[in-house]
């Protein structure tokens, strides 16, 4: 647990490879804590996303309110213009025509809905680039997955299931609950009812099951949870509450197409790839990763379906048979540098991205870099990384969620509350040397963290860092905070009593000779006095085995 001391003024602390100030100022109403004005947080989460490219990001997942989406009809004037673009370039008789075999709960009107809700998805491009024809490889990409994911995969041959002759690629949206599945069953609920950050931002509901669900086949409470966050204005609880809608509603393609536009950073999302948004990073490239239909595949199941050894597995051949049935069908044309195929790629799971500078991250996490300059060496800031955490640098807000530790994901972060304006700053109050010290004693088996003070030869000291066995007079990992060391006082030797007469030696008893160390051997017999008492040797003492009580070489006797 962080133990900071608290400074009774303002920290203005800049990092050298920041272009951003952080203020940092004890809490009033926390002793323990410590506040950060708004506009800090907000400047140094800038400075880390300021590449373009995090805007083109979000931009793709803006949202539209769910009012104005079910008021999406065919036909209608009012529709976005993104879903009359989807409806000029994809009409409901294409719909009909690759949906014969679907299920009752998929309709053209709920597919307007999912696009409606993500105005980049078929959206305008103002940059030159063909609007129209980003829209149709986007909406055929999609069913290339949908027949995979949730299609009927049935011969065309086989008269007797597919009486119309349908090819695979017409046979999507069979499926909205995964097949041995159906509502009222409890499952999927691997991770549910721990005690950690996914649970506490995605808790899952008594009796739910999270199995897959719509035209992608949406599984696990932290993806039901991060869609009803998207849906529901930031309310993760009504599709964990209530997962049946991504299968009964127009959520069912709406879940598709969140998936569509979003990237799992390293991945890049697949309208990205699609409309190349996304240029390959290095090791992407040197990877075999580029553009085409093969990248899409990397993106949504890489780790089986990529590679060398899967290059003739079911599922990736089905991808690309029902890919390419689809473009001829609907005469999308491949460049030269597009690739179908991933098998000649690594799997975006077995990238090594270390120290690749061109890979852009999408998920904030605790920055744990040491700062001397800033209460107890934290930095009091999130760093950008390429893994699922609580916090997406595309969600507005979730920096400052991260930086004040909101689903306690960090283990040991300073208590943290981030205010519109710092108060007025009181001025510095010296304390009180303490009398011998005022803090635990040092121990040398105690482990201590940065913070932890303690009490040594009457002196305080606080811990940089960790430390066990260092003493704190010694300096690093420890800093003198108040007093002087005090060295321990050897102890004074008592004066001798006062005689007046010097002590008169008695007379030895008769017969025995006074003992002296070192100066005389004795005979076995021999008779000796020492400290007031008298020994016969016996086996050959030695000079220096002075005779004090009955042992080996002494026998103690009567004086007289």
């Amino acid at each position: 647990m962080f133990k900071f001391r608290h400074l009774a003024i303002l920290l203005s602390c800049a990092l050298a490879t920041n272009s951003f100030a952080m203020n940092i100022q004890p809490d009033p109403n926390n002793p323990s804590g410590y506040v950060i004005p708004r506009a800090d947080i907000e400047a140094a989460e800038r400075a880390k996303t300021a590449d373009p490219m995090y805007d083109t990001w979000a931009k793709a997942l803006e949202t539209l309110p769910n009012q104005q989406v079910e008021a999406i009809l065919p036909g209608l004037a009012s529709n976005p213009s993104n879903v009359i673009r989807a409806e000029r370039v994809f009409p409901e008789t294409e719909w009909i025509y690759l949906t014969q075999m679907a299920a009752s709960e998929y309709t053209y009107t709920r597919f307007l809905r999912a696009i409606g809700k993500f105005p980049a998805f078929c959206g305008e491009y103002t940059d030159g680039r063909d609007s129209d024809a980003i829209c149709k490889r986007s909406i055929v990409t999609s069913f290339a997955h949908f027949a995979q994911e949730t299609g009927g995969h049935i011969a065309i041959d086989n008269t007797w299931d597919n009486p119309k002759g349908l090819e695979e690629w017409q046979q999507a949206l069979v499926h909205v609950r995964e097949m041995g599945w159906s509502e009222g069953q409890p499952g999927y609920t691997t991770g549910c009812g721990q005690n950690d950050w996914q649970n506490k931002r995605w808790p899952c509901a008594e009796g739910q099951g999270y199995f897959g669900r719509g035209a992608k086949q949406l599984s696990y409470h932290f993806n039901y949870g991060a869609f009803s966050e998207v849906m529901f204005d930031g309310d993760a609880t009504v599709l964990l509450n209530n997962p049946g809608l991504v299968a009964d509603s127009w959520l069912n393609l709406a879940s598709a197409t969140w998936f569509f536009l979003t990237p799992q950073s390293p991945k890049p999302a697949m309208l990205h790839v699609i409309d190349r948004t996304w240029k390959p990073s290095q090791r992407e490239t040197e990877a075999g990763i580029g553009y085409g239909f093969g990248t899409t595949i990397n993106i949504i199941n890489g780790g089986i379906e990529c590679g060398e050894q899967n290059k003739d597995k079911g599922q990736p051949v089905n991808r690309i048979r029902y890919w390419e049935g689809l473009s001829d069908y609907y005469q999308i044309s491949i460049q030269p540098d597009e690739k179908n195929t991933c098998w000649q790629q690594k799997p975006y799971g077995s990238l090594n991205l270390n120290g690749a500078t061109d890979v852009l991250y999408t998920n904030w996490e605790g920055d744990w870099t040491y700062h001397a300059d800033r209460p107890g060496g934290v930095s009091f800031e999130c760093k950008l990384v390429g893994y699922q955490t609580a916090y997406s640098a595309l969600v507005k807000g979730d920096y400052e969620k991260c930086v004040t530790n909101f689903y306690e994901s960090h283990a040991n972060w300073p208590n943290v509350r981030v205010v519109e304006q710092l108060g007025p700053v009181d001025p510095p109050i010296v304390p009180e040397p303490p009398v011998g010290g005022n803090y635990p004693a040092w121990n040398i088996n105690t482990e201590y963290t940065g913070g932890e003070k303690v009490t040594y030869n009457g002196a305080s000291y606080e811990a940089k860092w960790w430390s066990q066995g260092n003493d704190p007079s010694k300096g690093d990992p420890w800093k003198l905070i108040s007093d002087t060391p005090v060295n321990p006082v050897p102890p004074v030797e008592p004066e001798p009593p006062f005689n007046p007469e010097p002590p008169v030696e008695p007379l030895p008893p008769t017969g025995a000779t006074q003992w002296i160390a070192g100066q005389r051997n004795v005979n076995n017999g021999d008779k000796v006095t020492n400290i007031g008492k008298c020994f016969i040797a016996k086996n050959n003492p030695g000079v220096w085995d002075t005779p004090t009580s009955t042992n080996w070489f002494w026998d103690e006797v009567s004086c007289k």
